[in-house]
């Protein structure tokens, strides 16, 4: 299918693990040839334009100016902006060349090689019986969608938008979804940070960031838990930066010693680049992966023996104390030193820093979330805030690391299977609707459903649900379950083109986000609402999201009480989110206002917490059973490389790291040489739930028994476990196996 298809280093126990420094000149250097590839003028058209970024959720650009952020800091782009441009910046994929191959052809594609065959041009269709996709009208694909919908029941469907996708087209899609009968509706916070959601709204009543980006230049000790900004947040590095050359302590908490995170060549920064970095972390604390609940306890225990808490705040503004302070008590040095592989010293070096603090924020990934006590680790992160009233007040607080761009504002639209009773009446009172009240499915028990043969049509907006899903194969399996999906998409990935044998498929091409016919809005991680004037025009037959589901809801809806025509008008689709969902208010005028804003009542710079009582709460967890019992001898955490955004794969060297192929594993030199192998030795790695033959093996810095492999490729290992209370796949510790395939003597140590 010929048509579609250097580092230091310093030596551990015999073996190299990688001493590479973040950022630098290769990123320039790759920024520049990334651009020169898609061409100066677009990709200045692109960046310049008045639009969101569409990477991660740190958010720059809108009515600012590309390159721009809500402080007027400039430049803010990194190589992230430009990777994420320049898939969108490719002429279409020629038509003949689903006429000529069959999907076998594109399942044999990589990631990376499918999402570069080009932009999707026209809409194109697979029929059941059919191994080929090929180009319809958009009227036809219309009339099908509509007549597959008009046929199924509503509760064997389901509704999915990635956070790509902008708030106008999120709203309308619950609508679609509520009207046409189900509350199966979700986005891929599932598969991210529903855990901080739950957890930070049982702690102190709201379940995003409580600080603004003003306030990380306010704070004077930052912990980094769990997340590697340095290749998913490049510009969150920057702040660090800052934070540091004013005399502030950065404390990363991760097993894998990132190299990004030890050092960091900032590209904006000449003496930065021209003294080899800029030290980012203070203290590097790696331990064991799984064992967070146990470190936590002990940066607690070490706190309070210290007498290092803030009484006053205590009393007056939380509750539960009592119960933590006694569990504390009781909770054994050895046990937590045990768990976590860190001694009670380490321990006491983050607790004497943090009780040296006067502003602390603490910030986290899905080094946190993606357990099966991922809710429980975000509570007890909040319970080490609280302890020293670092909420409340600014300069200080808690700050999910959000991925997608507008993922967060995806949900705040109420993209999700349970609205807020709030958000659930206000639609029904505006409107003067009826919505479905039985309860909708999370994504995972929506594949589950489909596995199970009970699902018959899907909508998909955005995203590679196949490849972010956990068990691979059974994925593959559950989406082939489904009779009829629909995708919404600016490009081909291996969702649109696997667990498609015995099904029926329509994939959608759509504007991207500067390609908009109106303008749209997105939320940061900080709760920041931009708007992106969109008008840039590449391609002539995509339409935007909101068009086509307004579409699809006159046809399967022709006697809703909702007039869905009239939200292909965004400013109609803004004046309702305004009235129905708390904070937003000002959304009704920004299309005219150009008034960007933070929502209301989210940052917490005072102590009176959103909850029924205006106190916070600490809530008691114990070391738990997975963090002290392991049925196989390694745990295997996913990872995403620097040459990665999600599941959209640039590059397939990941140069931080210093691996030149995703089909690998790192991990510890030590346990290299136990094994008795070498670097790019090959290895099986094998799951309950599946084997990864033939893998390379990297050295890199890792706690004894712990290994890092490359998601989405990883997926094959990771199971359906999740935790019970988020519903979040616990992608980050999965218990493995190793089988040597190509076993070399070891390397002398003399």
């Amino acid at each position: 299918m010929k048509d579609i298809k250097d580092i230091n280093k310093a030596t551990v126990k015999n073996k190299t693990v990688p001493t590479t420094t973040g950022g630098g000149v290769k990123k320039v250097i790759y920024t520049l040839s990334t651009i020169q590839r898609i061409g100066l003028r677009n990709s200045a058209k692109a960046l310049t334009s008045h639009n969101a970024c569409k990477a991660c959720g740190l958010g720059m650009g809108g009515q600012r100016g590309g390159m721009t952020n809500e402080l007027d800091e400039f430049p803010s782009v990194c190589n992230k902006s430009i990777q994420a441009q320049s898939t969108d910046i490719q002429p279409a994929i020629p038509n003949a060349l689903f006429n000529k191959h069959p999907l076998l052809d594109f399942q044999e594609l990589s990631g990376q090689e499918i999402e570069h065959l080009g932009r999707l041009g026209t809409p194109i269709y697979k029929a059941k019986d059919s191994q080929h996709y090929c180009e319809v009208s958009w009227q036809e694909a219309l009339d099908r969608i509509a007549k597959a919908m008009r046929k199924t029941p509503a509760q064997r469907s389901f509704f999915y938008s990635s956070g790509r996708s902008s708030n106008e087209a999120g709203f309308v899609l619950q609508l679609l979804a509520r009207m046409y009968g189900t509350n199966n509706i979700n986005n891929c916070s599932y598969y991210c940070h529903q855990a901080t959601g739950v957890a930070l709204t049982n702690t102190i009543g709201s379940g995003t960031a409580t600080v603004s980006l003003e306030d990380l230049n306010g704070c004077d000790v930052l912990f980094l838990i769990g997340a590697n900004p340095a290749s998913n947040h490049p510009r969150f590095i920057h702040k660090l930066k800052a934070l540091r050359e004013r005399g502030g302590k950065v404390i990363v908490i991760n097993p894998a010693k990132e190299p990004g995170l030890v050092r960091f060549a900032v590209p904006k920064s000449a003496k930065s680049l021209l003294f080899g970095g800029t030290e980012i972390a203070s203290l590097y604390i790696q331990p064991s992966i799984g064992s967070d609940i146990a470190l936590f306890k002990g940066i607690a225990k070490a706190i309070i023996e210290m007498e290092a808490i803030t009484e006053d705040f205590i009393h007056e503004h939380t509750k539960g104390y009592d119960n933590f302070l006694t569990n504390i008590n009781a909770t054994e040095w050895q046990e937590i030193v045990e768990c976590s592989g860190i001694s009670r010293e380490q321990i006491g070096d983050i607790a004497k820093i943090y009780a040296e603090s006067s502003n602390t924020i603490f910030a986290w990934g899905m080094g946190i979330t993606h357990h099966t006590h991922g809710v429980e680790n975000v509570e007890y992160i909040s319970n080490l805030a609280l302890l020293r009233g670092m909420v409340g007040r600014p300069g200080a607080g808690l700050l999910p690391l959000r991925g997608h761009s507008n993922v967060q504002g995806i949900g705040t639209i109420g993209v999700k299977p349970v609205l807020p009773q709030d958000v659930f009446d206000g639609i029904e009172k505006n409107f003067n609707i009826t919505l479905p009240s039985e309860k909708g499915m999370d994504t995972l028990a929506c594949l589950e459903a489909a596995y199970d043969n009970s699902i018959d049509f899907a909508l998909l907006m955005g995203g590679n649900l196949y490849a972010a899903s956990p068990d691979q194969q059974w994925t593959k399996k559950a989406m082939d379950n489904i009779n009829f999906k629909v995708f919404l998409t600016t490009t081909l990935n291996q969702g649109h083109v696997n667990g498609m044998d015995n099904s029926e498929a329509l994939v959608l091409p759509v504007t991207a986000r500067d390609e908009e016919w109106q303008a749209t809005t997105q939320e940061s991680m900080f709760n920041y609402v931009r708007l992106s004037d969109g008008g840039i025009k590449r391609l002539d037959h995509v339409r935007p999201e909101s068009v086509i589901l307004t579409h699809i809801a006159e046809q399967v809806l022709p006697d809703s009480q909702l007039d869905f025509s009239a939200f292909r008008t965004h400013n109609n689709i803004r004046e309702a989110i305004a009235s129905t969902i708390p904070g937003m208010e000002k959304l009704a005028e920004i299309g005219t206002s150009k008034e960007e804003f933070h929502i209301s009542g989210r940052l917490v710079h005072d102590y009176n917490f959103n909850t029924q009582d205006g106190q916070a709460s600490f809530i008691t967890h114990s070391i738990l059973r997975d963090e002290r019992e392991k049925p196989l001898p390694y745990t295997l955490t996913t990872v995403r490389s620097e040459g990665q955004f999600n599941t959209i794969v640039y590059e397939q060297k990941d140069s931080y790291r210093d691996t030149d192929d995703r089909w690998s594993i790192l991990m510890n030199p030590a346990t290299i040489e136990k094994l008795g192998i070498t670097e790019n030795s090959c290895i099986n790695v094998r799951s309950a739930h599946g084997v990864m033959n033939d893998v390379k093996v990297f050295p890199f810095d890792l706690p004894n028994s712990n290994i890092m492999a490359y998601f989405p490729e990883a997926n094959i290992l990771v199971g359906r476990d999740h935790d019970p209370r988020s519903l979040t796949p616990a992608f980050k510790s999965v218990n493995v196996d190793i089988e040597v395939v190509e076993r070399q003597p070891s390397l002398s140590t003399s």
